[in-house]
């Protein structure tokens, strides 16, 4: 089991406040700061991410033995990592999870387990500071085992090396799917949307509602619920939660240009909302 030295927040100092930007201008994909960055994780990830890796990654990720934590001190352990696939920001993660919980406490006070579904849902980076590669951890999500879509970021031609990309059991519409077969069905690629969403599910303790675990599960998959791509793959009840996971990510994706909370000051509301809905420790 990995050992995490003690990791405490980081003093949000004028260096990792992000300029003010337009809604406009986020998930620019074509030119920013971080460009080369973000381009180089998309095309490792689409040539890397298979049926085969995927299936393998779920098998190693899920035998939960990896480390035992708390959520809080999940999230303090973000703070040595930046995503390489976010084209906006340069911030450590735990801020991040801080500024999107914040924004979704002032819109809708009265769910407590949404503003702690803010708080939590990158929570499955922490792979990444176990030696995963980010291409296996962060980024936009994508169905395997049928074909790439052209709404997934950087297009078909990012998956030209991939090795499903000429099989014919998995480069046809559906692929080794059913039509409407529902997405609790369906292989993803693996990233922290899913990692999170199965340690979740695995610990006995954790009351979250339905949509929560939706909006954690699925926050990434914008070729579906920003693209309206992949709805052929979709039962009753993925598109009756699409309303939800769509309102999670205006605060997900806009609080990156927000002043940075208070962080300390938080701490004691969203430990109450941890004891409350996903109390004690988890295995990771």
């Amino acid at each position: 089991m990995a050992t995490v030295a003690p990791c405490y927040i980081i003093d949000p100092s004028d260096k990792y406040r992000p300029d003010h930007k337009g809604e406009e201008q986020f998930r620019n994909y074509e030119e920013g700061e971080f460009i080369d960055r973000v381009k180089r994780t998309y095309y490792e990830m689409h040539t890397k991410q298979s049926v085969e890796s995927v299936t393998n990654k779920v098998e190693y990720w899920t035998t939960f033995d990896h480390m035992e934590m708390t959520i809080l001190e999940a999230v303090e352990a973000l703070n040595a990592l930046v995503d390489e696939s976010d084209p906006d920001i340069g911030l450590p993660n735990a801020i991040h999870a801080f500024q999107t919980a914040e924004r979704i406490r002032h819109a809708h006070p009265d769910l407590d387990w949404f503003h702690l579904t803010g708080l939590i849902h990158d929570l499955g980076k922490v792979m990444a500071l176990w030696g995963e590669p980010q291409c296996f951890v962060v980024g936009d999500t994508f169905p395997v085992g049928c074909a790439f879509s052209d709404k997934i970021v950087f297009g078909r031609k990012s998956f030209e090396n991939n090795p499903d990309i000429n099989n014919p059991l998995y480069n046809t519409k559906l692929g080794m799917y059913a039509e409407n077969c529902g997405l609790d069905k369906v292989l993803m690629s693996w990233g922290h949307d899913e990692y999170l969403y199965r340690v979740l599910l695995n610990h006995e303790k954790c009351s979250l509602p339905q949509e929560a675990l939706y909006m954690v599960r699925f926050h990434s998959f914008y070729p579906w619920h920003t693209g309206k791509d992949y709805n052929y793959l979709c039962n009753e009840q993925d598109m009756k939660m699409t309303p939800w996971i769509t309102e999670f990510n205006k605060f997900d994706l806009y609080s990156k240009s927000e002043v940075i909370p208070d962080i300390e000051s938080l701490i004691p509301y969203y430990q109450s909302l941890i004891d409350k809905y996903v109390p004690g420790k988890l295995k990771w």
